[in-house]
């Protein structure tokens, strides 16, 4: 295999600064990461991976995307490092007291090689807004979208090939600043890697068998619910844990105030369908409000159906015709059983039903076998 200095022109004023450590590089006297070597692109087309049995697990890539912000200073543009392990200090606010957010988009990969963005845009204006409410420094949407353009390029070879899959990326706000009393960070580090993934859930694209949650509470009223903080993820392992045990494939939540309406999946949004009508639960605080959701509301009007978002009572899971998850990860995923109170109810699953429908359609717009309409679409090139 050969390896050239990269050819996308757009990298290299990035790619200059990589090679040489700065001050900037730098938390308190500590390496912020590892000295790198002037980074050089493969000239393959694709990595060398066994497309058809990608799954949903961390695959490392060549680059990973890194920028800093002190306190009462704005993010500028960053650069591209190796893929690899940061340092930071023990004392770093995202360690201590779990000021972070995340995000998840994808790209991918059309039959002309030219590779899409969708709707990226939207997760950097949800990751304003995360970061307002965790009193942190955030990039810009330009430089957001920018950041997620230049890890593409990076790890162009690492986008599956058309219908195996997509290149999901990961962009990271974290404090990194150290502090030991209850305060926001002094530095915040913005980042992006990236993992070819395929299939989120084991099944596939198999119906899902979800179990609702009645002893443990994703969220509450007035909490965080409403914005992608790290810290609303890991509380619900041990629900999801207990579930997976138990043969289910993921766990639903009911809100934490009544305990009698439906609120989201652990890592996706949830819909009901009966006829022409879907109803979704409305984004009161509590429940976050997905990129992949908003664009099926949208879809699924243009389609002609009613769509409702407000208060689903868990009641309602009984008369639904069909249930789906909606989430990037997951993209539109069918619901085959619901699980509440040990009674197991059926849903409508496969051909012809409003769930492939919707996701023929969203996914037709992601990987441009259906014009877009919308401007949705972004080109990286």
């Amino acid at each position: 295999m050969i390896r050239r200095p990269v050819s996308f022109p757009s990298l290299t004023r990035l790619l200059l600064r990589t090679g040489s450590a700065s001050a900037s590089s730098k938390i308190g006297t500590q390496n912020w990461f590892a000295s790198q070597p002037n980074p050089i692109y493969s000239e393959d087309e694709y990595a060398d991976v066994d497309w058809d049995s990608l799954g949903f697990g961390l695959m490392p890539t060549d680059y990973m995307y890194i920028s800093k912000c002190c306190e009462g200073q704005n993010f500028g543009e960053g650069q591209l490092s190796r893929y690899g392990n940061i340092e930071l200090s023990p004392s770093a606010g995202v360690l201590n007291y779990g000021q972070g957010l995340f995000e998840g988009t994808k790209a991918y990969r059309k039959e002309n090689g030219r590779v899409l963005l969708f709707r990226p845009e939207q997760n950097g204006i949800r990751m304003k807004i995360g970061a307002e409410r965790m009193c942190m420094a955030s990039p810009s949407i330009d430089n957001f979208v920018h950041a997620l353009k230049q890890t593409v390029l990076a790890n162009k070879r690492w986008i599956p090939p058309p219908g195996k899959g997509s290149l999901y990326l990961r962009p990271l706000l974290i404090g990194t600043g150290p502090v030991l009393g209850l305060a926001p960070a002094s530095e915040y580090t913005f980042l992006i890697y990236a993992s070819p993934v395929r299939n989120y859930f084991k099944e596939g694209s198999a119906p899902l068998n979800l179990l609702v949650e009645e002893n443990f509470d994703r969220a509450s009223r007035r909490g965080t619910g409403n914005v992608k903080t790290i810290s609303n993820y890991a509380p619900v392992l041990m629900a999801q844990t207990k579930a997976k045990q138990r043969g289910f494939s993921d766990v639903l939540y009911l809100d934490s105030a009544t305990k009698k309406n439906l609120e989201e999946v652990s890592s996706c949004n949830i819909f009901i369908a009966k006829g022409k009508c879907i109803a979704t639960p409305a984004t009161n605080g509590t429940i976050l409000s997905g990129i992949t959701r908003k664009s099926v509301i949208e879809i699924a009007g243009d389609h002609g159906y009613q769509v409702e978002e407000r208060v689903v009572g868990v009641d309602e899971l009984i008369e639904a015709d069909e249930v789906f998850c909606t989430g990037t990860a997951v993209g539109v995923a069918p619901v085959g059983s619901i699980t509440y109170q040990d009674k197991r109810m059926d849903y409508i699953t496969g051909s012809g039903t409003i769930c492939e429908e919707l996701n023929s359609t969203i996914s037709g717009i992601q990987t441009g076998t259906i014009e877009d309409k919308k401007g949705w679409i972004i080109e990286v090139n």
